[in-house]
């Protein structure tokens, strides 16, 4: 009986077939090869220009500074609710001993009653798993003595304080968790910034460097020459209120004019005395190194300078530039008297002491040392007068 089965398609074995195996191979391998090469061969990105290399240097280091101000003010909190916490605990533990007095004086009751016979009220609240239920239970405080319900009224506000203290230590341990994460966090982003600004500059031909040098020239250039348009500005405005007071003595005014070139009803001789110490300060700190976090004496950051140097005025700052610059009265740039605070950028990430001359005292970044420069260095957010 004939097989209806379809035939195998036989495989060809014959060294022609294997042959074209072989070619076929060599042929996917080739493509493969030239495939690759192609995507070796695909444009890379362009190597940037020393002026972007400049200007993603300087918005690390801008960031890094923000970053330091958020620092600052979780180590502020951080250290404020360190000291609730450890105020609380040592509140704790004296009220944890006014209760046991408590206790103490409830068992001398107990053990008293108890040689004379009997469960007496007081010895059922030592033994009471819960004493809440045995204070609900009025039936049996009516049957104790004067002295007894004291003791057992203290016993009550003793142990209520002592809980409520324990409550509130346990939430302030969890904020101070909180500051110490953020905390942790700002250092981070702080030394991270830091390190991508290093490694970028790290990369620069000896060449490129030298034109990162000369491009900072140019800006210092720039900024020193609008500082000296401001000092012209200022000093032509104080020989006019000069002539405009001689004038009014000669009219038999009293010449009163504020005594100021502008900006504000703050005495100028008050101010002027605390400026001046503030300013001998910051001075004498020329020279010390940036440190991020630091504030004194051998190395500052922007708002510890400027923290320092007020205090040794006598006028107490809060420690970061978003506190500094709510102190006092805001001023205008052409209105700057020595002493006064210039902030700047749109974040109020940095802050300067204003010293006359449209130049100030700052701490300016890592790597940089305390130094005298020109307030159109940076973007101005604005300005107070601290005192």
């Amino acid at each position: 009986m004939a097989s209806h089965r379809k035939p195998r398609t036989r495989v060809l074995t014959s060294p022609g077939g294997r042959r074209t195996a072989a070619g076929l191979t060599t042929a996917a391998l080739a493509s493969v090869t030239l495939l690759s090469q192609t995507a070796d061969a695909a444009p890379r990105a362009p190597k940037p220009s020393i002026e972007e290399v400049k200007q993603k240097v300087d918005d690390l280091y801008h960031q890094a500074e923000a970053s330091t101000e958020k620092y600052n003010a979780a180590k502020e909190k951080a250290t404020e609710q360190r000291e609730r916490v450890d105020g609380l605990l040592d509140a704790a533990a004296k009220r944890a001993e006014k209760m046991n007095e408590s206790r103490r004086q409830l068992g001398t009751f107990a053990s008293a009653q108890y040689r004379t016979g009997g469960m007496n009220p007081t010895a059922q609240l030592m033994l009471a798993k819960d004493p809440q239920q045995f204070f609900d239970r009025s039936h049996l405080m009516e049957r104790l003595t004067g002295r007894e319900k004291q003791a057992v009224t203290d016993y009550q506000e003793q142990a209520a304080a002592a809980a409520r203290q324990r409550a509130e230590a346990t939430r302030s341990l969890d904020q101070l968790q909180d500051s110490q994460a953020s905390l942790k966090e700002s250092k981070q982003s702080v030394q991270s910034k830091l390190a991508e600004a290093r490694q970028l500059l790290s990369r620069l031909t000896a060449e490129e460097k030298a034109r990162l040098a000369a491009l900072e020239r140019e800006r210092e250039a720039e900024a020193k020459r609008k500082a000296e348009e401001l000092a012209r500005k200022q000093a032509e405005a104080e020989k006019e209120r000069q002539r405009r007071e001689e004038q009014n003595q000669n009219d038999g005014s009293d010449g009163s004019t504020g005594g100021q070139t502008g900006g504000g009803s703050t005495d100028d001789g008050s101010y002027a005395a605390k400026a001046e110490k503030a300013l001998a300060f910051a001075r004498a700190q020329i020279g010390k190194p940036y440190v991020w976090g630091a504030t004194g004496p051998s190395s500052y950051d922007c708002s510890g300078l400027t923290q320092g140097a007020w205090k040794a005025a006598g006028v107490d700052l809060p420690r970061t530039t978003w506190d500094q610059v709510k102190v006092g009265e805001r001023v205008a740039t052409k209105d700057l008297q020595p002493g006064d605070l210039v902030f700047f950028y749109d974040d109020i990430s940095h802050v300067g002491m204003y010293i006359g001359g449209g130049k100030m005292i700052h701490a300016p970044k890592p790597g940089a040392y305390v130094r005298e420069e020109s307030i159109y260095y940076m973007p101005i957010y604005g300005s107070v007068r601290p005192a």
